[in-house]
């Protein structure tokens, strides 16, 4: 099962199933959260939510594309209270870096990079057997729910930015139960954008490259994951595709299992408020500034899986400042 949010002509929200090139409305719910937090207390599935409520015909797949009215498939009304958040170094890279491991393999820890270290404890402990705690990987904080952009908007690129890069990635959706447990609604398409050039200047600026817009969807796909997972990502310029690349994930291509990425994210305890939403990027080993481009105002990301319906596609745009040097009042 795939859901969406949309906005009706009027404004109205609302959540559907996607079957083809139609829509199916659920009934009495206007938001994925709303429909999450019922099925916790109904002791039901997110499916066997949705089957029970019902659906009734709703508007053409291509009409709420073509008028933007999609919204990105989880969000809180809150928007403080959506945590964005994301783990590096979880799949395994191209066959030249998996050999660049294996040559460092008999190597002493202390002549490794910190990237590389990291990297080297997934490789060896990022999926644990049933029960037990894998090795930790590399955590960041992108923001809330007031940097998502809904499928289809642009990404605002701040002038501040030494680039604005896409990175496609897998997101898992999570809200969290009255309970104060997480539970996890299923799992999306993601662009993680972020500044690579000012990334690789030094690995202690990771946590401002981050600090960007992002955005996933346009569906949620309910349900477990194909180990072996296969997409494209595209840069559009002009009305040309200047790049194009196959990405992969799912289990089989990441050196930590999924279950181990989410238990060292929610094993915090601010990370367990009721009725929260968390939107989790677990990674990714392509990215169109490894090959010497970098994105520009005017085009438009296009990333595509197959096993996640529509692709999500985001254009880029130059941002207004909100913030001036010296823009801070005393008081």
């Amino acid at each position: 099962m795939r859901l969406i949010q949309f906005e009706t002509t009027s404004g109205q929200r609302q959540v559907g199933v996607v079957d083809g090139e139609a829509v199916h409305t659920v009934r009495g719910v206007a938001s994925t959260r709303e429909l999450a937090l019922a099925a916790i207390r109904a002791g039901r599935s997110l499916q066997a939510e949705v089957e029970n409520r019902g659906s009734d015909a709703g508007p053409a797949y291509a009409e709420l594309q073509q008028g933007g009215r999609i919204l990105a498939p989880l969000d809180h009304q809150d928007p403080a209270h959506c945590l964005i958040s994301g783990t590096g170094l979880t799949h395994l890279s191209s066959a030249s870096t998996r050999d660049k491991m294996h040559q460092q393999k008999g190597q002493d820890e202390a002549t490794l990079t910190d990237t590389m270290r990291i990297f080297r404890w997934g490789l060896e402990g990022g999926k644990p057997g049933a029960g037990q705690v894998g090795a930790q990987p590399e955590w960041f904080y992108k923001g809330d729910g007031s940097i998502v952009v809904r499928p289809g908007a642009d990404l605002p690129l701040p002038s501040f930015a030494e680039d604005g890069g896409e990175e496609p990635e897998l997101v898992g959706l999570y809200v969290i139960g009255d309970d104060g447990k997480p539970y996890r609604l299923g799992y999306a398409l993601g662009n993680e954008f972020s500044d690579h050039v000012l990334e690789r200047r030094n690995y202690l600026y990771l946590a401002h490259s981050k600090l960007r817009f992002c955005a996933y969807g346009p569906e949620l796909r309910v349900g477990a994951l194909p180990a072996h997972l296969s997409g494209t990502s595209r840069i559009h310029r002009g009305g040309e595709v200047i790049w194009e690349k196959e990405f992969l994930s799912g289990e089989e291509n990441m050196c930590h299992s999924l279950e181990n990425l989410e238990f060292h994210h929610f094993k915090y305890q601010q990370f367990l408020r009721p009725g929260d939403v968390h939107v989790h990027y677990f990674g990714t080993a392509t990215l169109s500034y490894a090959d010497g481009i970098q994105a520009q105002p005017g085009d438009t990301f296009e990333i595509e899986m197959k096993a996640f319906g529509a692709p999500l596609r985001n254009g880029l745009v130059a941002a207004a400042e909100p913030l001036e040097p010296g823009g801070v009042t005393a008081l």
